[in-house]
């Protein structure tokens, strides 16, 4: 099947919109309320989507299989439990690359999401990731323009990055 590829252009600058995918405390604004990120290639990738219960709708066990500061990142990827018996095998996950791109008025994020299986339960989690990735991305656009929070500026660590 084919990747699933959605985009949004955020009016924010590309650092912070990097550092909204890749600080725990800053991805828990948008996307999941839980998460532990390490990001660095084979650092984890966790979402967890009910944080009482980080067993079930998570992304526990996903790692970061790319990570090119601030142009893009890749992980390996759970689907919601509903779809666990086709693409929560560890040994077959599906990808994910989020790209980060510079754009008149701010930054084009761009999600691509490969590695999809055959059949109709594969088609079934495929079309939901369809309509999920475009309410995520939507999230963070939100988020970021909203100028709530602290995603407006650079964690303290790195803010001569």
């Amino acid at each position: 099947m084919e990747a699933v590829e959605t985009q949004v252009l955020v009016a924010a600058q590309q650092d912070v919109v990097w550092w909204a995918w890749t600080r725990a405390e800053r991805i828990t604004q948008w996307f999941a309320p839980a998460a532990r990120i390490e990001p660095h290639p084979g650092g984890a990738f966790e979402l967890f989507f009910n944080p009482a219960d980080r067993t079930r709708d998570c992304t526990a066990g996903c790692t970061l299989t790319a990570v090119e500061p601030m142009t893009r990142l890749g992980f390996t990827w759970k689907g919601p439990d509903q779809f666990a018996a086709v693409m929560n095998d560890p040994d077959r996950l599906t990808t994910v690359s989020v790209t980060f791109e510079p754009a008149e008025g701010g930054t084009r994020v761009t999600v691509t999401h490969t590695g999809w299986g055959e059949g109709e339960a594969w088609a079934e989690a495929r079309n939901w990731h369809v309509m999920a990735w475009r309410h995520v991305l939507d999230s963070l656009k939100g988020a970021l323009e909203s100028g709530k929070g602290d995603l407006c500026c650079a964690p303290p660590e790195h803010a001569d990055d």
